[in-house]
């Protein structure tokens, strides 16, 4: 019993350890976008404010173009997100499922191509995108984060397919069903947990992308919030205030993604693990 009672008090001990570590940091961005600049930049840190002002977001939504780079990412990381699941999910039950010359070795190119670093592949990129009018396009974003989250997300999908009893498949075959009428009825459904696991890592890799998004995108009305912002920390001189108040409308998105659809995601990481 004792024993027991000491594992338990250990891995709470733990958990509130890893909560704090994850949530102290967000506590001081958020904290910090409303405190004024004084105490911002106080010698003895504050971890509750004592002071209350919203200067910084006026000063963000009013005197900078903060607004038209959340406006970007926003359709960057949306357009992303879909062309990732509509291109993932017929691809991942076509590698499980379906049966057509070279598909072991196709999927291992794929794998493959997951793990080379981005980096390598950016001039290229740039001279292809340059050849066929894509730089200073957000069209170009939304093909590269795409490109970049396919691999990952067909390989974790294909493991949520793997799952489902092919019994299921058979019968509705059996009952005349077609293929794509299977995978979307039927199929979809099944491994949904998955692909809002996989709806989850496209929409953040997108929206925390900053390498392309430097390169591909020249002028300021279509940049990114990654990009755009730090743009803006340097005209404003590293205004702190603007930096927190920024960086907290920034995580707002993807914090409203892990709520909505947030059970589906930590189960489908479980889901996936023993599939």
């Amino acid at each position: 019993m004792k024993r027991s009672a000491t594992i338990n008090a250990l891995m709470v001990a733990c958990g509130a350890f890893f909560i704090t570590l994850v949530g102290l940091p967000f506590w001081w961005v958020v904290s910090g976008s409303v405190k004024v600049p004084q105490e911002i930049i106080a010698r003895s840190p504050t971890m509750f404010p004592h002071s209350f002002t919203l200067q910084h977001y006026n000063k963000l939504f009013d005197a900078s173009a903060y607004p038209v780079y959340l406006a970007n990412s926003l359709i960057v990381a949306v357009s992303s997100t879909a062309l990732t699941l509509a291109l993932a999910i017929p691809a991942a039950f076509a590698f499980f499922r379906l049966d057509f010359p070279g598909r072991g070795a196709l999927y291992r190119t794929i794998l493959l191509a997951y793990a080379f670093p981005s980096i390598v592949v950016l001039i290229p990129l740039f001279g292809l995108f340059a050849k066929i009018g894509l730089v200073d396009r957000l069209p170009a974003l939304v093909i590269v984060n795409a490109a970049f989250a396919l691999p990952f997300s067909i390989w974790m999908l294909r493991s949520f397919f793997a799952g489902v009893p092919k019994e299921i498949e058979e019968a509705a075959v059996m009952d005349g069903a077609p293929t794509m009428t299977i995978l979307r009825r039927i199929m979809i459904p099944l491994v949904a947990p998955g692909i809002a696991s996989v709806g989850i890592y496209a929409f953040v890799s997108a929206w925390t992308e900053y390498v392309f998004a430097s390169v591909l995108i020249l002028s300021d009305a279509k940049r990114t919030l990654p990009v755009g912002f730090s743009g803006i920390i340097g005209q404003y001189q590293i205004d702190w205030g603007l930096l927190l108040a920024g960086a907290t409308v920034a995580i707002i998105p993807v914090v409203a993604i892990f709520a909505l659809i947030g059970r589906g995601f930590v189960s489908g990481l479980t889901e996936g693990a023993v599939k």
